[in-house]
């Protein structure tokens, strides 16, 4: 006796696993798309600022950084939306994935001849604005195609890729012994990474006779607010995920200055210290992703692990908190990014449990990955703050010093986090 083949459809909860090859070519392409993001954003626009002008290079990185972060936060859920409502054969993501490679592949040529701010700011934002196109498809492309009890694994495996894929931007971009050259090398890793995704994506294209909505932008605009009274779920993983962001972004993003102001460390000492830091952060990130990921799997389970990985990853801001010494941050760094790296995998698999409709999982993914983008311009204002009201007041130590002021910043991260873990609690779909 034969079974007949399951019938997919773009629309229903996918039943059948995808095959391996499918899952390593989304796993490949965030790979791509990392690299595209951390390269520039960690050493390459740096270099170019100081290039461009010298005596002005902090105030240069800092506009082009919040310039493309403001298209970033944007860009996300306006493609996804737009990826929702694409009807060619073709399918919904694979479009924008495919124009997502073209364009930030020509931005970051672009960006490899910019000998101004201007043409920085313009390379920058097309490359945010295209790799969050790529991001925005590719992300809804899971719920799209797999199965619930294999989403944890699969996340588990996308987080993996993420980290490497910081990693191994920060290293082409360090190695390939110019600006230009790192660049055009990152370009060209993008779109080698991302072929292996658009020649077999498996996506597919919306039902012939499926209505969509005629396009009037008021109405458009007004669709990115999901209520929270009729989406209670959505909201609170909204909001926590924003929480345990912000903890997260505070005490990685000020690690550099945590040691120079608050341990005491020289300036060319700092540095080799964050990147060890860093580098423990990623390793332990790596290695617990897709156990934990594929353990939720298996015992049905998300909010059990996104709450302790949550609680966890605030306590490891505790320790930078209260002891404030070199010891302590290797700790510190070790278990943040273990705890990180299981609420990352399962975080995902609940989030793509709780997504209001299936004809718009790639907007509400967008609206999600907000909570992702919007803590990382909001740590540096929040840490910068506390540091400044802290030393307003007068109780800031000298240099070496226990300092109160980066106690502050710490146990601030310390509660946030722990706000946002205590408060998944709250979703009631989800297991």
């Amino acid at each position: 006796m034969t079974h007949a083949p399951v019938v997919r459809s773009a629309l229903a909860e996918p039943v059948a696993t995808p095959p391996a090859r499918w899952v390593a070519s989304l796993t490949l392409l965030n790979l791509a798309i990392y690299c595209g993001w951390f390269g520039p954003i960690q050493v390459l626009l740096a270099e170019q600022a100081t290039v461009v002008d010298p005596a002005h290079k902090e105030a240069v990185l800092s506009l082009v950084l919040g310039v493309g972060a403001a298209v970033s936060t944007i860009s996300n859920p306006v493609f996804g939306a737009f990826s929702d409502r694409t009807r060619l054969r073709m399918g919904r993501r694979l479009p924008w994935v495919l124009g997502g490679v073209v364009g930030g592949a020509l931005s970051l040529l672009v960006l490899s001849t910019a000998d101004s701010v201007i043409a920085m700011v313009l390379g920058w934002c097309g490359s945010q604005l295209f790799l969050n196109a790529m991001y925005a498809a590719g992300s809804a492309a899971i719920p799209d195609q797999v199965p619930v009890p294999r989403r944890g694994l699969v996340g588990g495996l996308i987080a993996i890729a993420q980290t490497l894929g910081i990693v191994g931007g920060v290293a082409i971009a360090s190695l390939t012994g110019s600006i230009a050259a790192g660049y055009l090398t990152t370009m060209v890793v993008l779109v080698v990474l991302s072929l292996p995704y658009l020649l077999g994506s498996r996506d597919l294209a919306l039902p012939p006779d499926h209505p969509l909505p005629v396009f009037r932008l008021g109405s458009f605009v007004r669709s990115f607010w999901i209520s929270p009274r009729q989406h209670p779920d959505f909201a609170w993983a909204w909001l926590t995920r924003f929480l345990v962001n912000l903890g997260n972004y505070v005490a990685t993003l000020y690690l550099y200055f945590y040691l120079v102001d608050g341990l005491g460390f020289p300036d060319d000492e700092a540095d080799e210290r964050v990147l060890l830091l860093t580098a423990l952060y990623a390793v332990t990130t790596v290695a617990t992703t897709a156990v934990f990921g594929h353990w939720s799997d298996r015992i049905g389970k998300r909010k059990v692990f996104v709450t302790w990985s949550g609680i966890v990853s605030g306590a490891a801001s505790l320790v930078l908190a209260v002891p404030q010494s070199w010891t302590a941050a290797i700790a510190a760094a070790i278990v943040l990014g273990l705890a990180f790296g299981i609420y990352t995998a399962v975080d995902f698999a609940l989030i793509t449990q709780v997504l209001p409709a299936a004809e718009e999982r790639a907007k509400d993914l967008g609206v999600i990955n907000i909570a992702n983008a919007l803590p990382q311009v909001l740590a540096p204002v929040c840490a910068g703050v506390i540091l400044s009201v802290v030393s307003a007041a007068g109780l800031e130590g000298r240099d070496g010093e226990w300092s109160v002021g980066y106690f502050a910043v710490y146990f601030f991260s310390f509660a946030v986090a722990i706000l946002g873990s205590v408060l998944v609690t709250r979703i009631r779909s989800v297991p």
